[in-house]
């Protein structure tokens, strides 16, 4: 081959790269698919194109029947490359989040705070008015919204209802900022922090600024103490899709406070540093449990991948968020194991199981 021969090739190639460089300006391996918000319309990809193991599929499709689950979607580059659903669930079958939802919360409260109805580091009662709890003012002032987003308000977890927002219920106990515990009545006070923000509910905000915005469907329901919120698995799986394109829906930038979001979705405190703005996340070196004051040392979910996060909800309802796979995974249903919520025994089979298929 003569030298302008290979001159020639050389230049071609060149171009080629500047080329695709234009065309994937982030240089990542694949552009994101995401489904038209105006129909229930989703594009598949089979698994022979993906290169996954087909024969390892049927098994975790076994497994996930077997663990009491009623649906289970993974999403590849934002397309559906599984989807089942049973136990006398369907596609529209609707199940509550429970706590999964929290990342819900997280984010609304991001949207919030871009669009200067709040900072979170404003006291909690800025919005929540004077004397919403049992404190002096004094240990009211220093709770911020920051506080209540990583479970680390000081409040007292030891009272005799500690779902629960009565005065009674809100007890000092620790500085804000020393200790985590896995507070849920903190944690239900952010829609009423972000209602006294925008001067509107919780719901309505919620629903205009994310729910409509990326093709979801469901509703915030209360029940006793708590708020849950109930979809189908798809609506969870779009909610996935946006945090794994990072706050960005196809075109359309619905989180743009980028310090927010990479805060919520790494270590937000030094005494669990697998939680983050109320997301789990995998990886790190120690992990907390609900419901629990002891610090385990090693992985949140081992055979999961380390830069997972995840939001993780009472019987074993799951929101996977996989970045360095474009992978999102979601399975909804009744009690798999052994209720503990934040990490069980079947978060980690299943990702064996997932990891057959996918590797």
């Amino acid at each position: 081959m003569t030298y302008s021969k290979l001159w020639i090739l050389l230049f071609i190639f060149v171009i080629s790269c500047v080329n695709d460089d234009i065309d994937n300006p982030d240089n990542s391996p694949n552009q994101l698919y995401f489904p038209s918000i105006e129909s229930n319309d989703w594009e598949t990809i089979s698994l022979s194109e993906l290169g996954w193991n087909e024969d390892n599929l049927q098994p975790l499709l076994n497994f996930i029947k077997e663990k009491h689950s009623k649906s289970f979607i993974i999403l590849k580059d934002g397309k559906i490359a599984v989807e089942w659903y049973g136990n006398g669930a369907d596609m529209n079958s609707n199940h509550t989040w429970n706590s999964a939802a929290k990342t819900l919360s997280a984010f609304t409260i991001g949207i919030a705070q871009q669009e200067g109805f709040l900072d979170i580091n404003d006291a909690s009662r800025n919005y929540l008015g004077n004397n919403w709890s049992s404190l002096t003012n004094t240990q009211e002032e220093k709770i911020t919204i920051w506080h209540h987003l990583t479970m680390s308000t000081g409040l007292d977890y030891d009272v005799v209802n500690a779902n629960c927002t009565e005065l009674e219920d809100l007890v000092y106990k620790n500085e804000p900022g020393t200790y985590w515990y896995y507070h849920n009545a903190p944690y239900t006070l952010i829609h009423n922090i972000v209602a006294g923000a925008t001067n509107s509910t919780f719901n309505n905000y919620f629903n205009q600024k994310i729910k409509k915005k990326i093709g979801m469907q469901g509703a915030w329901v209360p029940f006793g103490c708590f708020r849950l919120f109930g979809s189908n698995a798809r609506s969870m799986a779009r909610f996935g899709l946006l945090n794994l394109n990072k706050g960005i829906w196809d075109t359309e930038v619905i989180l743009s406070d980028t310090t927010f979001f990479n805060e919520m979705i790494n270590t937000s405190q030094d005494q669990n540093k697998s939680y983050g703005y109320l997301w789990w996340l995998n990886g790190k070196d120690n992990f907390k449990l609900p419901s629990s004051e002891e610090t385990f040392n090693g992985e949140l979910i081992p055979n999961a991948p380390a830069d997972m996060f995840s939001g993780l909800g009472k019987d074993d309802q799951k929101l996977y968020v996989i970045p360095s796979q474009n992978l999102v995974v979601v399975r909804m249903g009744d009690n798999a194991s052994d209720g503990s919520f934040a990490s069980s025994s079947f978060d980690n089979d299943l990702w064996e199981y997932i990891n057959d298929v996918i590797y």
